[in-house]
């Protein structure tokens, strides 16, 4: 086998055998390396005038893969973590390679020991009691959709699940009986069991009695019957957040799929902060038990 063949086959052999049937990665990492390999590939036709057929091992050098990332910050616009993201894929296939070439052991360790840009960590926002109660209250529930977008808002909040995990949710993970909670495989194939404040419980039983559209099992459906996507759920969550912004003072002008995550957590963090704990002076911390609204007591 020549090394233009070498090549190809060493590619198709890291998606098949290495990361879908040795390693069982998700569908997500397997789309974020594809999309990485479709531009790198592009990226040297460009630049070398070479189809992906016709490649070699000499194509490929740590001058060419920093070029590459370059090339997405500066034209593509993508921020440092994307930009990483593209060179843990580049680094996957290259270690994986390097036990199937041993000869090429110099020119894949020069490409490995290209560093991680660095990046600024941003604090995610949170929402307050009555900026998340003016954002429950903007949808229409007069509207098949407007009870869907309340019903995935409230869950949203009062759980703190991921948006992959709420979208994906099937009607046989929703337990609204005794010990009300929502089952889900997580990121990392982590299984969660959430329990459900009482109102939760209420809108969630309420919306499952709503005739289903497309697949039964799937809890929020979009228009069409088919899962809620990432780009239908930011969309939801944009049209929702227009009209508390314009009502509620000082409301976040910016709508974030992950705030609703942010607000769970710091409202966690504040009610542990204010469970009374026995004190030398004989005094407890009761007068720090924040303002609890209805809906998050279970």
């Amino acid at each position: 086998m020549n090394t233009a063949c070498r090549v190809s086959f060493l590619l198709q052999q890291f998606f098949t055998q290495r990361l879908m049937n040795q390693r069982n990665v998700s569908s997500h990492t397997i789309a974020c390396y594809r999309d990485t390999f479709r531009l790198l590939l592009e990226f040297i036709h460009r630049q070398k005038h070479r189809v992906p057929s016709q490649l070699t091992w000499e194509d490929f050098d740590a001058p060419l893969i920093g070029a590459f990332l370059d090339h997405c910050e500066r034209d593509r616009h993508n921020v440092a973590r994307t930009r990483n993201l593209r060179l843990t894929a580049i680094r996957s296939f290259f270690r994986y390679v390097s036990f199937q070439e041993p000869a090429e052991a110099s020119r894949i360790q020069q490409i490995l020991v290209i560093p991680n840009k660095r990046q600024p960590r941003r604090l995610i926002g949170f929402l307050t009691y009555p900026e998340v109660e003016a954002l429950l209250a903007a949808p229409d529930q007069h509207t098949w959709s407007g009870r869907r977008d309340h019903t995935f808002l409230l869950l949203a909040v009062q759980t703190g699940l991921r948006l992959s995990e709420v979208t994906g949710l099937r009607r046989q993970d929703v337990h609204p009986r005794t010990g009300a909670h929502v089952y889900c495989l997580g990121k990392g194939r982590k299984e969660r069991r959430t329990p459900l404040a009482k109102r939760t419980v209420d809108v969630l039983r309420g919306w499952l009695r709503e005739p289903s559209r497309g697949r039964d099992d799937i809890v929020f459906p979009n228009a069409r019957g088919g899962r809620l996507s990432a780009d239908g759920a930011q969309y939801l969550l944009a049209n929702t957040w227009r009209r508390p912004a314009r009502t509620v003072p000082h409301f976040a002008r910016n709508a974030s799929r992950y705030m609703c995550f942010a607000t769970q957590r710091q409202w966690r963090c504040s009610r542990a902060a204010s469970i009374p704990r026995p004190s030398r002076c004989g005094l407890g911390t009761n007068h720090l038990q924040p303002h609890t609204s209805t809906w998050m007591r279970t």
